[in-house]
């Protein structure tokens, strides 16, 4: 089906999740024949509410991208600008991907303006509809934002529920998260270690990704710090900016008495980059105390990784128990034993073979099939 085509949202000059799934899905609809802009942020957030260093990529756009920068995202009058071109322009979907309340008047007050032209229909791809960490007015503003839409896409069942407690009338469907197979092909083991300068005697537990507290790295720290896993060479790799207090979980490192085990580094992981984390590691572990979906299990699977997710939101639904990985409760003692299993039962080998059958599952032509489908029940 080829349509035009605007995806609202992040993406590159901007960095991040969303803006990495943006740019990805623009790709998946390209193949399909349709025509894509990305309308992304000039300005995404205020300087004093990103807790990051940077909100840009210092690496260059992907080839395939028409991006507009465009939206500024507290400006009410730039919104009613991009709405009335917008509506002018006639695109048949305007793809909105909703992660954080902060975004909901924006996008809203947008989508709303250019649906005026009685043409142009609002999908929205939600990462999250209900935050992991608590704002003021968030179901306020998400039922806002629901209002402009006119359809959604969930990319797990516990989002799909959450969707109930905001909007119970428009068209829905679940679609899990594609794989991220944006980040380049898989890297040998050997070479990813040699350029991370890691000891080769080692096996290697990777958390990655922003680090921030809903994450659970103070239990992986916790787990890691059980003494059994001193009779193994094994370190951990912690590979992210954080996003909330460094010093709590360096301090616990240091209490536990693991620093010479644990491996931290603290930047932004640049796309180039990011494979040679997953080549370098045996297992990533999602210690995650809530969640909904994570892009990081998808990376997972692109890079045909064994993870371990806790029990919580989504990330569940996509890892099989005992089968790529391990599915436990958010607790120090059961992510320690599931560790453990994995290097002394030798569970590697089969893993992978298992990772590569279920990584199947999650094609992009599985969520542009979604979109379309929907667009059509509108």
């Amino acid at each position: 089906m080829e349509k035009n085509i605007v995806i609202l949202g992040p993406a590159h000059p901007l960095r991040g999740g969303i803006a990495v799934f943006n740019e990805r899905l623009t790709k998946a609809f390209q193949d399909h024949g349709s025509y894509v802009t990305i309308e992304t942020f000039k300005l995404q957030y205020p300087g004093f509410l990103f807790p990051g260093k940077t909100q840009f990529a210092d690496w260059d756009a992907p080839s395939h991208l028409n991006v507009n920068v465009s939206v500024n995202s507290i400006n009410p009058f730039n919104w009613i600008k991009i709405g009335r071109r917008l509506k002018k322009l006639k695109p048949d979907i305007i793809i909105v991907g909703y992660w954080l309340p902060f975004m909901a008047p924006c996008f809203g007050t947008i989508c709303r303006i250019a649906k005026k032209n009685r043409h142009t229909k609002a999908i929205s791809i939600l990462h999250n509809i209900i935050p992991h960490e608590g704002m003021p007015a968030s179901k306020l503003l998400s039922k806002f934002f629901a209002k402009s839409m006119d359809a959604f896409i969930a990319m797990s069942k516990s989002v799909l529920k959450d969707l109930g407690t905001i909007n119970t009338d428009k068209p829905r469907t679940f679609c899990p998260h594609p794989l991220y197979d944006n980040f380049g092909e898989k890297i040998d083991h050997v070479e990813a270690i040699k350029k991370l300068n890691l000891d080769n005697d080692y096996r290697y537990i990777l958390f990655f990704g922003l680090i921030r507290d809903y994450k659970g790295l103070d239990l992986l720290i916790k787990a890691f710090a059980d003494e059994r896993f001193r009779s193994h060479k094994i370190k951990l790799i912690i590979a992210g900016e954080f996003y909330s207090d460094e010093e709590k979980y360096t301090s616990l490192i240091n209490e536990l008495n693991i620093a010479e085990y644990v491996i931290l580094h603290n930047k932004f992981i640049p796309n180039p980059e990011v494979g040679l984390y997953f080549g370098a590691c045996d297992i990533v572990a999602q210690p995650y105390k809530s969640a909904t979906q994570s892009g990081v299990t998808q990376i997972g699977y692109h890079f045909e990784k064994p993870m371990l997710v806790t029990n919580v939101g989504g990330l569940g639904e996509i890892i099989p128990n005992n089968k790529v990985g391990y599915v436990v409760e958010p607790n120090p003692k059961d992510i320690a034993d599931k560790l453990l299993d994995f290097f002394t039962e030798d569970r590697k080998g089969k893993f992978i073979q298992n990772v590569i059958i279920e990584k199947k599952k999650y094609s992009w032509d599985t969520m542009t099939d979604a979109v379309f489908n929907t667009y059509k029940e509108i």
